[in-house]
């Protein structure tokens, strides 16, 4: 301290906080002390502060050498077709319609509306003759010689498709193939040998792991956003087949078809779609893993087409109640509620009922899950599906066949039988019953509203055709399966019920009626 300062003021200055000014003498800082007044024969001094040095950070992550060695590989991909009413836009492979309003004359956008509203789409009175639309979205290069991935929804019903390089080069391509279960495309560029591409990854991303996204925006074109994985195995409840990752990093219209990248440069995951309550970025984005874009882009490029395996049944998730109904340990697998006549998994012996928990030593988690491992198999192959049945496992071999979705959209749902004229019988467990026309189960008349069939969705007009995998066609059948079900200890029998033609499994609660 310096020395013209008082003895008191030293003592002053250490029980106080310094005054700190800036701004004086061109944004310069002084410290000023100044003693109490019984201390005024000491002169005060200014004193330079000394300058913030700031760390150096070593430890931030950087993503701008990878940028600059993927980048080159990354492309937008502008779409040309027709046939679209005028009140269409596309912008990345999605469709906004748009309706103006009428607007008073004195309305601020009137003038902007009479000037530019047929420009945008605006509907007259009149029938609308189609118009071309444009569409943009991203993808990227998989091979020296010009394949493209990118999504189906960007590339679907066009006529003309460019493909546009980071550097500014365009260049026409053609579609080679698209898959609409998954949502890929592959379109290729031709003449070309030396372009530069990205590598699928061989490994799934963990989940907290770093992601890169490079895409097209908006039609902004080269644009990087950064996040994490947030999750895997999401089911966005529009694809069959897809196992998407969720990541966190910025995705909007315009980003679909492009890559997310790991830290290694290698291609994760295929943007596709987002969750957004406004139609932006809320960062819920998703992706198709790069174990499902080899497989569709490989077939795509060899043919043209997709071919899937198929076993031929159908089935539904495994409830807590069903669980305890069937004696499994825990809610797991698919239910096969019908299998299809003459399907390979009718011709190997799986029977309605059957809960398949496994397949080639997989565990089955839920029904999405088998369609999922099924489809990922190829025609003709050989697969162990082990089922649960009648309280224990039992191993069936199927040889696959190839899924004909055509064939299996065309197939009619049976005619509903009227009922046969019987007397209806009130059940212990809240439903009135009365055989079925067909002579095949039996027909509900009545629910009672608080009873637990009602919680579970039993309705009037569903056919109950099993009760604990036996056949009901009488009410002194079902009250005897009931029966069979509390005799062997259990509380939820597992019935097997229809409506409209479609099979399904209910586990129903025996305890209490009124549950």
């Amino acid at each position: 301290m310096p020395s013209n300062f008082s003895s008191s003021a030293r003592k002053w200055i250490g029980a106080s906080a310094l005054a700190i000014i800036a701004g004086f003498g061109g944004g310069s800082a002084f410290v000023a002390a100044t003693a109490p007044s019984h201390a005024q024969s000491g002169a005060a001094t200014l004193v330079p502060a000394a300058q913030i040095a700031v760390p150096a950070v070593t430890n931030a992550p950087s993503f701008a050498d990878l940028v600059e060695a993927v980048k080159p590989a990354v492309v937008s991909i502008i779409v040309e077709g027709g046939g679209k009413d005028t009140h269409n836009l596309q912008k990345g492979g999605k469709q906004f319609e748009f309706n103006f309003p009428d607007l008073p004359d004195d309305h601020p956008f009137k003038d902007f509306m009479d000037q530019f509203g047929q420009q945008f789409g605006e509907r007259g009175n009149g029938p609308q003759s189609p118009r071309k639309f444009m569409a943009a979205g991203s993808g990227f290069v998989i091979s020296a010689d010009g394949y493209i991935v990118t999504n189906n929804h960007v590339v679907e019903n066009a006529d003309k498709v460019t493909v546009v390089f980071d550097n500014g080069d365009e260049a026409s391509a053609k579609v080679i193939g698209t898959d609409e279960k998954t949502d890929l495309a592959v379109v290729k560029i031709e003449g070309k040998s030396d372009l530069p591409f990205v590598k699928l990854a061989d490994v799934e991303p963990r989940v907290g792991e770093w992601v890169v996204a490079v895409g097209n925006p908006f039609g902004l074109g080269g644009t990087v956003t950064a996040g994490i994985v947030s999750a895997r195995g999401r089911d966005i409840q529009g694809s069959s087949y897809g196992d998407f990752l969720q990541i966190d990093a910025a995705v909007n219209t315009g980003n679909s078809g492009g890559p997310a990248f790991n830290l290694s440069g290698e291609v994760v995951g295929v943007n596709a779609a987002i969750f957004s309550p406004n139609g932006g970025n809320v960062g819920i984005a998703f992706a198709i893993p790069a174990s499902v874009v080899k497989q569709v882009t490989a077939q795509l490029i060899d043919s043209g087409t997709v071919t899937r395996g198929f076993l031929g049944v159908g089935i539904q998730d495994v409830g807590k109640d069903i669980a305890e109904s069937v004696g499994l340990a825990s809610a797991k697998g698919a239910l096969v509620t019908e299998p299809t006549k003459d399907s390979p998994a009718d011709k190997a012996g799986i029977k309605s009922g059957d809960v398949i928990t496994k397949v080639d030593g997989k565990e089955i988690n839920n029904a999405l899950d088998l369609s999922r491992t099924i489809a990922g198999k190829n025609p003709g192959t050989e697969v162990d599906v082990i089922v649960w049945r009648n309280g224990k496992e039992e191993s069936v071999k199927v040889t696959l066949g190839k899924l004909d979705e055509a064939k299996l959209a065309s197939n009619d749902k049976p005619a509903k039988e009227e009922p046969k004229s019987a007397e209806p019988a009130p059940t212990s467990v809240g439903i009135t019953l009365v055989p079925n026309a067909d002579g095949q189960g039996l027909l509900i008349q009545n629910v009672e509203p608080d009873s637990a069939a009602a919680e579970r969705g039993l309705g009037v007009g569903d056919t109950i055709l099993q009760v604990n995998n036996q056949d009901v066609a009488s009410v002194a059948d079902f009250e005897a399966a009931v029966k069979a079900v509390k005799d062997a200890g259990r509380n939820t029998a597992l019935v097997k019920a229809q409506r409209d033609g479609q099979t399904r499994f209910i586990g129903l609660p025996l305890d209490d009626a009124s549950n």
